[in-house]
């Protein structure tokens, strides 16, 4: 047992590990995309720049909070580094350019990953209350 009263067995130990490691392999591949010297542009009329800016931080998001990060800390850590990563990439990356717009894709992509979570969250817990990972140990009102 431990200091919470909940036995852990390996199968949740392989879980755990698990969603921390695609936690740290999301937050990499983040990284890499975002400062990489040269952005790499799809062809095509589709926004897909901004469709990868979305996804790509929504994932961080989801895996963060699935790995065990508190969640309203983590949201206001990835909504800071979605408009901190634009600025960083027009002030720092030569062949780079800080776009707006990629920022709010960013927002956009944690926004409805933390909906998607908090949905799940509520959903999953017959009591309405909140999981430890969201920071929140209070009843929903």
């Amino acid at each position: 047992m431990s200091g919470t009263g909940v036995a852990r067995t390996p199968r949740w130990a392989a879980r755990r590990a698990g969603r921390r490691t695609a936690f740290a392999v999301a937050l990499a591949v983040q990284l890499v995309l975002l400062y990489w010297p040269r952005g790499v542009q799809p062809a095509g009329d589709l926004p897909w720049d901004k469709v990868v800016h979305a996804l790509v931080f929504g994932l961080v998001m989801w895996t963060g909070v699935r790995a065990g990060v508190p969640a309203r800390p983590w949201l206001a850590v990835s909504l800071a580094h979605a408009a901190l990563s634009e600025a960083l990439q027009g002030a720092l990356l030569p062949d780079r350019s800080g776009d707006p717009w990629d920022a709010v894709a960013d927002a956009a992509g944690v926004l409805v990953a933390a909906a998607l979570l908090a949905r799940s969250v509520t959903r999953s817990s017959p009591s309405g209350l909140r999981t430890p990972a969201d920071g929140v140990t209070r009843a929903r009102e």
